[in-house]
C-alpha cells in the first residue's frame, strides 16, 4: 500500500523557505542598530510575551511527561540560543555572509552522515547524489555573489559552532520530539533560547539599541515570519518527514536569500548565481524524492 505525504507539507517548505531565507537580509539589517545577543534577547522576549496570552486564552493540550519539557528546552538551546546567537556573532566578528552561508549549508551533510545513527534512518544514493549537488549549487551561488572571505578568526569558530549547533537541534528533535500544539513547544523553546541568551547579554553586552523603523521593522519581522511561523513549520515537517529530506531544504536558502538580498540590500545577482540557483533546485529534488 503506498503512503502519501500530506498535501500541507508542499505549502509549508514554502513558506518555510521564504521567511527563512528572508531572516538572513533582515537580521543583518537588524544587527547594524544594536549587539547581536541583546538584539537576540530582547527578539526572544517578545516571541514569548506574544504566546503567553495564546497559552492563556487556548488552553492547549500540555505535555504529559517532564522529559517532553526537557527536550523541548535542549532544542531551544541548540536553534535560539547557540545556533543563532553564534550566527550573529559570526557576523558581528566579521564574517563575510557567504563564508558564513557556506558553513551553515554543511548541515544536510553532517544531517545525512549521522541520521543513520542516531536516527535509524536509511539515506539512500540518490539522496546523497541530491545532498552533494545542492552544496554545489549553494557553494556557487554565494562564491559568483561575494567569493569565500573568511576575515576573522573568531567569526570562523562561530559558525562552524552555528553548524554544529544547528545540526545537533535538526538530529534532536528527529529522535527524541514529538507532535505538541506549536503554541506549547514555541513557548518553551523560545523561554530556553531565552534563559540562555539574555544572561551572556547582560554580561558581555551593553544593551544599547537605535529604536528606529528599520530596526524595529527587521524585529517584527524576526519575531513573527522567523521565530513563531518559520520555526513551527520547520519542527512540524522534521516530525512528519524524514530528517535528512527536510534538511536538504537548507541547500535552497543561500540562492534564495541572494535573491532577496538583491532588492533589500543591493546585491546584484550575478549570471553564474542563476546557474547555482538552479543546481541547488535540482539537488533538493533529487534529495527529497
Amino acid at each position: 500500500m503506498t503512503s502519501h505525504k500530506p498535501i500541507w507539507l508542499i505549502g509549508a517548505s514554502v513558506v518555510f523557505l521564504l521567511l527563512w531565507s528572508g531572516g538572513f537580509s533582515v537580521a543583518k539589517l537588524g544587527i547594524t542598530h544594536a549587539e547581536p545577543l541583546s538584539f537576540l534577547s530582547v527578539r526572544y522576549a517578545a516571541v514569548c510575551g506574544l504566546l503567553a496570552p495564546l497559552v492563556i486564552i487556548m488552553r492547549p493540550p500540555m505535555p504529559k511527561l517532564k522529559m517532553d519539557y526537557v527536550h523541548l528546552a535542549i532544542v531551544g538551546f541548540l536553534i535560539q540560543t547557540l545556533y543563532f546567537g553564534l550566527s550573529y556573532i559570526g557576523f558581528k566578528a566579521g564574517v563575510s555572509a557567504g563564508g558564513l552561508a557556506i558553513i551553515v549549508c554543511l548541515q544536510p551533510i553532517l544531517v545525512g552522515l549521522i541520521a543513520p545513527r542516531f536516527t535509524s534512518e536509511k539515506v539512500s544514493l540518490l539522496r546523497w547524489a541530491g545532498l552533494a549537488l545542492g552544496m554545489m549549487g549553494a557553494a556557487t551561488v554565494i562564491v559568483s555573489r561575494s567569493g569565500v572571505e573568511l576575515e576573522h578568526p573568531l567569526g570562523v569558530m562561530a559558525a562552524v559552532g552555528a553548524l554544529f549547533a544547528i545540526t545537533a537541534g535538526t538530529l534532536w528533535e528527529k529522535r527524541f520530539g514529538k507532535s505538541h500544539h506549536p503554541v506549547v513547544s514555541n513557548s518553551v523553546q523560545y523561554l530556553a533560547g531565552l534563559a540562555g541568551t539574555l544572561p551572556l547579554a547582560i554580561a558581555f553586552e551593553n544593551f544599547q539599541f537605535t529604536w528606529n523603523l528599520p530596526f524595529l521593522g527587521a524585529l517584527a519581522y524576526l519575531v513573527i515570519g522567523n521565530s513563531i511561523i518559520a520555526m513551527s513549520l520547520l519542527l512540524a515537517m522534521i516530525r512528519a518527514g524524514e530528517v535528512s529530506r527536510v534538511s536538504s531544504l537548507f541547500y535552497l536558502v543561500p540562492p534564495l536569500s541572494a535573491l532577496i538580498a538583491w532588492p533589500l540590500l543591493g546585491e546584484e545577482m550575478p549570471p553564474l548565481g542563476w546557474v547555482g540557483f538552479a543546481l541547488a533546485a535540482a539537488g533538493v529534488m533529487l534529495a527529497r524524492r
